[in-house]
């Protein structure tokens, strides 16, 4: 499998695309989470057919697109949540300010049906992925280049907040090795980190196991500030497919 080099999978498109990416991204900005709420989800412990748990929701990643179904059914022997997607994007999200000091390592189950035929995260016009784990962050932004921030500032013009500092993601891809780092095509403050989508992957369950922090340091060469939200999203409104991705329960724990 050829994989993308990190200057390939960095390239800028046009300020115009990046401002849409900016604002897609300010609709799945959540508000701050206190921190004395337990953070992750254990979609386990609710029954089949349930409402979505409290403090989830689900939020489109560009207005006027259809939004991804997300249902709890039984799978596994378990509950877990469904997720279907038909040329739709948007993301199961919640508010969220993990102390990434005591608990910097995320844990959680999926599984995708197939692949999504003609998809590529580096590639605006085609970057859909069954499923992913989203994480955003706050941090200074007197730190990002000029360029950045006048960026930044244009879309807090238009859409009245504030972009995230950065956000990364964990991603189900076929078009890249797991481990590969892929930039957002629209903006480098957005990084994926492929960690599923090798032949045999899909249709099966996986357990998986990422220290947030070392992934943030690798991707964006500085330490985290806190999350301000989390969730999962499944996507095909680029290539216009359909799929269907399960997600299981959401985990917090001590590093390393």
């Amino acid at each position: 499998m050829h994989l993308p080099t990190r200057r390939r999978a960095q390239k800028r498109t046009a300020p115009s695309a990046w401002i849409a990416a900016c604002v897609a991204l300010l609709l799945l900005s959540p508000p701050i989470l206190a921190q004395d709420e337990k953070p992750g989800i254990a979609f386990s412990s609710f029954e089949p057919g349930a409402s979505l748990p409290a403090g989830w929701k689900n939020l489109p990643v560009v207005r006027g697109k259809p939004i991804t179904q997300y249902t709890l059914v039984h799978d596994d022997h378990t509950t877990v949540l469904q997720a279907d997607a038909n040329r739709s994007a948007s993301a199961l999200m919640h508010d969220g300010d993990i102390d990434l000091a005591r608990t910097p390592v995320v844990a959680w189950r999926w599984k995708a049906d197939r692949p999504i035929e003609g998809a590529d995260n580096r590639v605006a016009s085609k970057e859909d992925a069954p499923a992913r784990l989203v994480f955003m962050f706050a941090g200074d932004k007197s730190k990002l280049s000029l360029f950045d921030r006048a960026k930044m500032g244009l879309a807090k013009e238009l859409s009245g907040e504030d972009l995230p500092y950065a956000t990364l993601m964990y991603v189900w891809s076929t078009t890249a090795a797991p481990g590969t780092v892929i930039a957002n095509p629209h903006t480098n403050r957005v990084q994926m980190i492929v960690v599923s989508g090798l032949p045999g992957d899909a249709g099966q369950w996986q357990s998986l196991r990422r220290n947030i922090v070392q992934d943030y340091e690798r991707v964006f060469h500085e330490p985290p500030g806190r999350i301000t939200g989390y969730g999962l999203l499944t996507d095909t409104d680029n290539t216009g497919a359909t799929t269907r991705a399960w997600y299981g329960d959401v985990q917090f724990l001590p590093g390393p």
